[in-house]
């Protein structure tokens, strides 16, 4: 069960309009790495993980990857509210615009709608694990080509938050690895021995 406080876990406050920015920021929203692949990935792999304590841990970063995808929808929503047509024009959200309006949409930043085939749950602890370390460091890196290419700093402070809380993320999940990966060695499965003998 879910409480849900009435708050960003950051304050999202974009003064100036910047439909030009919105166009790649939501790929964070929607797109290939983005914090609405996190989440549900997350959350849906905890069904099978054997691990209480990974299990929680699961539930709690998927969690909080929902908050995530609710600031970058702040974000994308203050970059271009009450834009004129010429705005939406000059910076080439027209495509978008057509239609989503201003609308806050899950899609990449190449125009792609989100899918789920972008994300993995595969019901192994392992491999599962392994998927989320790797999805961690896909969404630093997108955090880091969004910070290359703003130069707003309301909208740079939310990015290079997010980006740290990809990287603790990455860190725990790297320890949920190794624990992971101890236990398996305790039943002397396959992780460790390959002789599979479960």
């Amino acid at each position: 069960m879910f409480v849900y406080e009435k708050k960003l876990q950051y304050p999202v406050k974009i003064r100036n309009t910047n439909p030009a920015l919105a166009k790649f920021i939501i790929s964070q929203y929607g797109g290939p790495d983005g914090e609405l692949g996190a989440s549900l990935r997350y959350l849906s792999q905890r069904y099978s993980m054997p691990y209480p304590e990974l299990k929680g841990l699961l539930t709690d970063i998927g969690t909080e990857e929902l908050g995530h995808l609710e600031m970058i929808g702040a974000v994308v929503y203050q970059l271009t509210r009450d834009l004129s047509v010429d705005e939406v024009k000059k910076a080439g959200f027209d495509a978008y615009f057509v239609d989503h309006t201003a609308g806050v949409y899950p899609t990449a930043a190449s125009g792609f709608p989100w899918s789920a085939g972008s994300m993995q749950v595969k019901g192994d602890v392992i491999a599962d694990l392994s998927e989320d370390l790797a999805a961690e460091q896909k969404a630093r890196v997108t955090y880091d080509n969004i910070l290359r290419l703003s130069d707003d700093p309301d909208v740079n402070n939310v990015m290079r938050y997010l980006r740290e809380r990809e990287i603790v993320h990455y860190q725990r999940f790297g320890e949920a690895l190794r624990l992971a990966a101890e236990k398996l060695d305790e039943k002397n499965f396959y992780a460790i021995n390959p002789a599979f003998d479960r």
